[in-house]
């Protein structure tokens, strides 16, 4: 049986990914604007259900937000983030995880928690997923947000 290698972190790829969630996430900041919360009907009729998007923290270069989901089903918690916004940088990172606290960059496998080793760059991939969803389908207050942000 071949032995595993130690897991190496892609910076690259996550630094890149990170950029494309900075960029994904700015349509809900100016949507958001000076308000601390936003919340983004996603779904359709028959099964609606709403993102909220919440301000932790605002600094010149930094803003934290969380983005959690509703609730769909009792025995299925709703998904959390909580994604940090480097503004200097014009990264976004996904810094905790429902139910966890932190995201470390990577994990001993296995572990404790069962944690994936590249758990980080997965979460970052889910933000990217979830946020591509929100462009597509979200309305903010019955009206398309891309539409009212971009003025399309």
């Amino acid at each position: 049986m071949s032995r595993r290698g130690r897991y190496r972190l892609d910076f690259r790829a996550l630094m890149t990914q990170c950029e494309e969630n900075y960029a994904r996430m700015m349509p809900l900041m100016k949507a958001l604007g000076d308000k601390d919360s936003l919340a983004v009907e996603l779904g359709h009729e028959h099964h609606p259900h709403t993102l909220h998007l919440r301000v932790l923290e605002r600094s010149p270069y930094t803003t934290t937000v969380r983005l959690e989901d509703q609730e769909l089903l009792a025995v299925l918690p709703a998904s959390r983030l909580t994604v940090r916004l480097y503004h200097d940088a014009r990264l976004a990172e996904v810094t905790e995880a429902r139910p966890f606290r932190r995201v470390a960059a990577r994990y001993t496998y296995p572990n404790r928690h069962m944690h994936q080793r590249d758990e980080k760059a997965q979460w970052n991939g889910f933000l990217a997923e979830w946020l591509r969803h929100v462009h597509d389908h979200g309305r903010d207050a019955g009206m398309h947000w891309r539409q009212q942000v971009s003025g399309d």
